[in-house]
């Protein structure tokens, strides 16, 4: 597997240009269990079982009624396509902030910009995806906000969209398929979601 210490380039790092024709390759992060960098892999491999633990960021977006943004993620993802999940998701790249990465692609998959994003902990997990038999060893960067303006969603990221009660998330969960880390990303977050939603919202 293409895998790069933290300290030295590679012909895999970002930093070196690829051959002229050939796609560059997609870098992530790779983290120790305190959420240290000690390295690069590219994307599809650290996602090969076992699966190497990489930085990743989860982000919830609400309206001003105090519904959650989901998005069903488009039919051709390589990893749990055709499940909802939460508002957005990735990965930073290398060197980049998780706030400035989460902030990215929020914009690039939705087309939307957050009113407000706040910082909601960190969580750690390991689940397989039994579609794809990939794994998803995250340590995840958590974030809550508001959103006021309309959306644009990315065809070839995005198949659909939900602005969502507690309740009529419950019922969705009982009709559909979700991301497998999609509760566990939003009950750490749960505590920043009811600071910025408000009791009434009942998140």
């Amino acid at each position: 597997m293409p895998i790069t210490p933290a300290k030295g380039p590679s012909a895999e790092d970002p930093a070196v240009p690829a051959p002229e024709g050939a796609a560059e390759p997609i870098m992530l992060e790779l983290v120790d269990e305190s959420g240290r960098t000690i390295g690069t892999a590219e994307k599809l491999s650290a996602h090969i079982a076992p699966g190497h633990l990489h930085r990743a960021f989860s982000v919830f977006l609400f309206d001003e009624h105090g519904r959650l943004l989901l998005q069903r993620r488009a039919l051709g993802k390589y990893h749990s396509p055709g499940v909802w999940s939460n508002t957005c998701c990735g990965h930073p790249y290398p060197g980049e902030q998780p706030f400035v990465a989460a902030a990215r692609r929020t914009a690039e998959e939705l087309g939307a910009a957050p009113a407000l994003l706040r910082e909601a902990g960190t969580v750690r997990y390991n689940h397989p995806d039994p579609a794809s038999g990939l794994v998803e060893q995250e340590y995840n960067h958590l974030f809550v906000g508001i959103m006021r303006a309309g959306l644009r969603p990315d065809p070839e990221e995005v198949e659909d969209t939900a602005f969502v009660t507690p309740a009529e998330l419950d019922a969705m969960r009982e009709k559909f398929t979700f991301s497998a880390w999609f509760m566990d990303v939003l009950d750490t977050a749960r505590p920043v979601v009811r600071e910025i939603t408000g009791d009434a919202a009942g998140w």
